[in-house]
């Protein structure tokens, strides 16, 4: 998906930025989503290790079943 923007597609998006949130703003929403996206990627890592956990349980007690 955002591999289409491109550079121009990423210039007006910085400049429509500007203007609606104004140079003083942008800093802060910039920390918040960067924030917000470490968030999101240190759950989905979690997530992703309990699920290699059930995985590896599962394939445990059926090896114990043959």
């Amino acid at each position: 998906m955002l591999s289409n923007i491109g550079v121009p597609g990423l210039i007006l998006i910085l400049v429509l930025a500007l203007i609606i949130f104004g140079p003083k703003k942008l800093p802060e929403l910039g920390r918040a989503v960067g924030q917000s996206l470490k968030e999101f990627k240190t759950s989905t890592k979690g997530l992703i290790e309990d699920e290699k956990e059930t995985i590896e349980e599962i394939v445990k007690s059926t090896d114990e079943i043959k």
